[in-house]
């Protein structure tokens, strides 16, 4: 999916036109005990992401200003402008009180803890 959103970011940049927000590269992986996701966001403050949970899924949403620097028309535009908004929902309960976030050298690193599971009842006869 996110080929085909990049495809057409590319083919409307061609056009003069920019693409209506943008789909950041996610990693996420399991551990034993957490969820890890990782968002490239380059140029991206504190302030411009905000997390959202709940106890099945994650979203991240954030926005990079359009680029307003110098050149009236664009020779090339790669880089995406404008909001976005990833959401992840998990294989098992998460904590969202627990999640922890850091965002360093433009890439976002999110620790998402997973629920204590209840120990199954023993059988004891």
């Amino acid at each position: 999916m996110r080929d085909l959103v990049t495809m057409q970011e590319r083919l409307e940049s061609l056009f003069g036109r920019a693409a209506p927000g943008w789909v950041p590269p996610v990693d996420l992986s399991e551990g034993p005990d957490d969820f890890v996701l990782t968002v490239e966001v380059p140029g991206l403050r504190r302030e411009d992401v905000n997390i959202e949970a709940t106890p099945d899924a994650v979203t991240v949403r954030g926005n990079r200003p359009p680029q307003s620097c110098c050149p009236e028309r664009y020779q090339q535009l790669e880089r995406g402008q404008g909001q976005f908004s990833r959401s992840f929902r998990f294989t098992s309960q998460v904590v969202p009180d627990g999640i922890k976030a850091d965002l360093a050298e433009g890439v976002l690193t999110v620790r998402i803890p997973k629920a204590a599971t209840p120990a199954a009842p023993i059988d004891v006869r």
